[in-house]
């Protein structure tokens, strides 16, 4: 029985129970079988179906919002803001799907027609994460369907409310049944699928440790697989920024979702020139946020995911302290705080360095590595010490130099006076341990088809 406890405050939110054999053996076969059908309805349909998914999950946005803060604790008051994303990252796969999936001429002439076409891979199997479950997903069900694969999507046991909203657009839009399905699983049977060959791609969002299970689940099987795992995500605040946008959107950045974001900001290179004024500056603006109940409006600081995740983050930041470090944040000033619940501080902390596995190690909560750094060599060369490389953003009011500073940088995407963002329109990809693949943009169609050429010679 899957078992969904309410971070809010650690009761049993919801039991559903785990698919059957039977079930799940039903759903493998009869998406096999909607292979072809789906494959073969015009992308004008597709398009045309997968625009009423949307609008139709759009359209029960304040249930959708209170189950999403109720299963992983996001404040109420920013659960809106996963919709938008949703919208906009849906909107612009559905607009570009055309450009996106069109066959590619090599040669059109008297004598041959040459191109390649762009086919479905077959049935996706995506494997979704709790912390952004519909901004993640959207990411991989939309561009799936539109390039005319079937999905079968598992989402985590944290939040199964968020495939059953999914799966109930999908019905009413008049996605075929069989296009699109879901799955409540254990981690035995999600192996047991993976290597089903009935499943064509793995699309999986989650921990390096995830992901090297998914490659061991795959095996010998010559089926691809996008991987998104963790980020240690830096920023480089260089004296010339535009100061207090740079503090403003550094603390958002590293806290915002209780800091259990992939692309959260968790290390900070401040220029020494301006790292003192930096420091407090953090200080005052963190100490401004409401640690508490997220579904009352006024907070904009809820719990983590659960009680084990909160004991690693408190665990990892008293390690480093006492290793040396700082945390120049006021606990006392959040007094929802407390050993036996999720309720997490803010901590910021100074007098770290690379010798601990605080700024090494994907922490996932509300906390963030300072460093003071002579120049942008420095800064360079602490960015790219790390096993991970999803994001990294430079705060300067020189556009040029950011431009080149970016290219040194090992990440798979580089910010200018921004973080913590996907733009639709952009490949979200990362490098080393960050995984393999991409989504979004017209780049990540090409991952959820295969080439097929046309060598066409006219006698």
């Amino acid at each position: 029985m899957l078992k969904t406890i309410s971070p809010i405050d650690n009761s049993l939110y919801l039991e559903i129970p785990y698919a059957s054999e039977s079930t799940i053996e039903n759903t493998l076969t009869s998406s096999h079988e909607a292979k072809t059908t789906w494959k073969n309805t015009s992308l004008q349909e597709r398009r045309k179906l997968i625009t009423k998914f949307v609008d139709s999950f759009l359209s029960n946005n304040k249930e959708i919002e209170e189950e999403l803060s109720r299963q992983m604790g996001r404040p109420l008051s920013q659960c809106a803001g996963e919709l938008r994303g949703f919208e906009e990252r849906a909107k612009y796969m559905i607009d570009n799907a055309e450009r996106a999936l069109e066959k590619v001429i090599s040669k059109n002439d008297n004598e041959f027609d040459n191109y390649v076409n762009k086919d479905p891979l077959g049935t996706i199997f995506i494997i979704a994460p709790w912390n952004y479950p519909y901004n993640t997903s959207v990411n991989s069900i939309v561009p799936s369907l539109l390039a005319g694969n079937c999905v079968i999507l598992k989402h985590s046991s944290q939040t199964p409310l968020c495939a059953e909203q999914l799966l109930k657009a999908a019905k009413k839009s008049g996605i075929p049944e069989s296009v699109f399905q879901i799955l409540h699983l254990d981690h035995s049977s999600t192996s047991k699928i993976i290597s089903d060959f009935r499943i064509n791609h793995v699309l999986f969002t989650g921990s390096v440790s995830g992901g090297r299970e998914i490659k061991k689940a795959i095996g010998t099987r010559f089926i691809g697989a996008g991987l998104e795992l963790g980020g240690k995500d830096p920023a480089y605040v260089r004296s010339d920024c535009n100061f207090d946008h740079a503090v403003e959107n550094l603390v958002d950045g590293s806290y915002f979702n209780s800091g259990q974001s992939c692309c959260g900001i968790e290390r900070i290179y401040v220029d020494e020139s301006i790292f003192d004024n930096f420091i407090e500056a953090f200080k005052t603006q963190t100490e401004k946020y409401n640690l508490d109940n997220p579904l009352d409006e006024s907070t904009n600081l809820g719990p983590v995911v659960k009680l084990s995740a909160a004991n690693n983050i408190r665990n990892q930041v008293l390690k480093a302290i006492n290793e040396g470090a700082k945390n120049i944040i006021d606990g006392s000033k959040f007094k929802k705080d407390s050993s036996d619940n999720c309720y997490v501080s803010p901590s910021a902390l100074i007098n770290v360095s690379h010798d601990m596995e605080f700024m090494m190690e994907e922490t996932f909560g509300p906390t963030v590595g300072i460093m003071k750094v002579k120049n942008e060599k420095d800064a360079e060369v602490l960015m790219n010490d790390s096993a991970y490389g999803l994001t990294a953003s430079v705060w300067t009011s020189d556009k040029e130099f950011a431009a080149n500073f970016g290219n040194k940088i090992q990440t798979g995407t580089f910010f200018m006076n921004r973080c913590d963002y996907l733009d639709p329109g952009l490949a979200w990809t990362g490098v080393k341990d960050t995984g393999m693949g991409i989504t979004l943009s017209v780049l990540g169609f090409d991952h959820l088809t295969r080439a097929k050429s046309y060598h066409l010679r006219k006698v």
